[in-house]
């Protein structure tokens, strides 16, 4: 009788730290008492659950909890903590005017540390010395007028054999997929611009392909949420170290011969086309970051993938939307044609600096990014320090996840938000609108604050002059019998659920 009320007595000690530890999980989410409402969660697990049960994209759990706890709430996932945060103001206020506050890296998986080294990469690394170097260097040394002006032949040369290839396409299917050549146009372009070196179509598109599989294998998976489940996952760390293994196969025979380019004026095949110093991995050849010292194969291959990684997707993404609605909307094609050539002429050589004089060009790619933002969630952001936003702690370390897509179709900030209105960007709500959110935040294609993209005006340079060349030359027309599908898919960026397919007739 005795052991039976001592047991009685045990087990309800039990219930009643197990009642409070799940009161403390699902109004906390777990950690300190101020952070931002959210919804219940469960011991250990938090939300996890719940949001794998749902089986639907995260995003659109997302859009039903903002309705329900507001422009800021937590969320557990696992062992991660998460604060999203959906408001524009608040969003602005954290990277733009509070921009070192939330300027950091949350912790990354075994996975992205494996293909990062350690976070030596310019999106990856911490705020702080090492990042510092890598993004000045960057900036210096890639995106600077001076080196966007000498690189232009680099740009010319991939957009006239895109030009060449599509037109070969179209008259041996009937139709061309837009997706794929502008992504092999572009990683061309980045290719030549990270190791000064032109090589093959299909060396291009094994380098394409190999990136693309890194992309997705470095996506969150369980184990990033319970590190305790991390044994159970294996074989994902061997297929995650042949991957890296093949990356760097794939990239360091590029990597040696630029090197003895550099050094030896070495040029087999004549491969280095660029002159010395033009090459991005060239300033990395002498780079010592602080507590990294002299970088090495692997540092050269993570932050030239990178590089070339971010510039495909996000600027190839761009370019298919666009093109569907200038397929969709013959209205809004005629009058970017005729704007073009009004400023080219029918034959005329567009050049980097005409695209600049195109404002109906720029309207069609700012309402492309404020109606098709390449991700719908900025890269995670993390506070340096325990800090507060919106009268919430925010601790340090904690995931600070932004989520724009809200802000693009917020009816409080643009009229008609479902409509594509390229107008909308010359007499309208989008007139002096900020791309880089530095004013305010609208639309944020590229992130905002420190750790905005270094090289979004070159991402945009990339997608006009692809779009104003595949407009000069042809007029697009949907596939017969078989329209454009609008439907996203979530890759990497938000992508087209069908490639876009389109008839092309040349301009007489």
């Amino acid at each position: 009788m005795k052991m039976m009320l001592i047991d009685i007595f045990v087990i309800g000690l039990a219930l009643i730290f197990i009642r409070f530890w799940w009161r403390y999980w699902s109004v906390t989410g777990g950690g300190p008492k101020n952070l931002p409402p959210g919804p219940p969660g469960l011991p250990l697990v938090g939300n996890l659950i719940q949001v794998i049960l749902q089986r639907r994209h995260f995003i659109f759990i997302i859009r039903e909890l903002r309705k329900k706890y507001g422009p800021i709430f937590t969320m557990q996932m696992g062992q991660r903590t998460m604060v999203i945060v959906t408001d524009s103001k608040l969003i602005h206020e954290a990277l733009v005017q509070r921009g070192p506050d939330f300027a950091s890296r949350p912790p990354d998986s075994p996975i992205r540390l494996l293909f990062s080294v350690g976070k030596c990469a310019i999106n990856s690394a911490e705020y702080g010395p090492l990042w510092r170097t890598l993004r000045k260097n960057f900036v210096t040394e890639l995106i600077t007028p001076t080196r966007v002006k000498q690189c232009s032949w680099i740009r010319k040369w991939a957009i006239e054999n895109h030009m060449k290839r599509i037109k070969r396409e179209a008259f041996e299917n009937g139709f061309l997929e837009v997706m794929s050549n502008c992504r092999l146009t572009v990683c061309s372009i980045l290719i030549c611009l990270c190791f000064g070196a032109k090589i093959s179509e299909e060396r291009i598109k094994t380098i394409e392909s190999i990136l693309k599989d890194v992309m997705m294998i470095t996506s969150p998976q369980l184990p990033d949420f319970l590190p305790v489940l991390t044994p159970l996952f294996r074989r994902q760390m061997k297929e995650a170290k042949a991957l890296r293994k093949k990356q760097l196969e794939c990239l360091v025979p590029l990597i040696k011969n630029r090197r003895a380019f550099v050094e030896k004026g070495e040029n087999p095949n004549q491969e280095m086309v660029s002159p010395i110093g033009a090459a991005y991995v060239d300033s990395l050849f002498g780079l010592e970051p602080p507590t990294r010292g002299p970088l090495g194969d692997e540092e050269y291959v993570t932050l030239c993938s990178e590089a070339i990684s971010a510039g495909t997707d996000t600027s190839a993404t761009t370019v298919e939307w666009a093109m569907l609605h200038l397929v969709m909307n013959q209205e809004i094609q005629e009058k970017l044609y005729q704007e073009i050539i009004d400023c080219v002429g029918k034959d005329g050589e567009i050049k980097e600096e005409d695209v600049e004089k195109m404002p109906y060009l720029e309207a069609i790619v700012k309402e492309t990014f404020r109606r098709h933002p390449p991700g719908h969630f900025l890269l995670s952001h993390a506070a340096t320090k325990d800090t507060e936003l919106a009268g919430y702690t925010i601790p340090a370390g904690v995931y600070v996840e932004i989520y724009t897509a809200w802000i693009t179709e917020d009816p409080d900030i643009w009229s008609d938000p479902s409509e594509f209105r390229p107008e909308r960007f010359l007499h309208g709500d989008g007139v002096g609108v900020d791309v880089t959110g530095t004013r305010a935040v609208k639309m944020l294609p590229f992130g905002a604050g420190r750790r905005i993209c270094p090289a979004w005006n070159l991402g945009i340079l990339h997608i006009n002059l692809l779009i104003a060349k595949m407009v000069q030359a042809f007029k697009w027309l949907p596939v017969p019998d078989a329209p454009p599908d609008p439907a996203e898919t979530y890759a990497f960026t938000v992508v087209m659920k069908n490639p876009l397919r389109a008839v092309i007739l040349p301009r007489v």
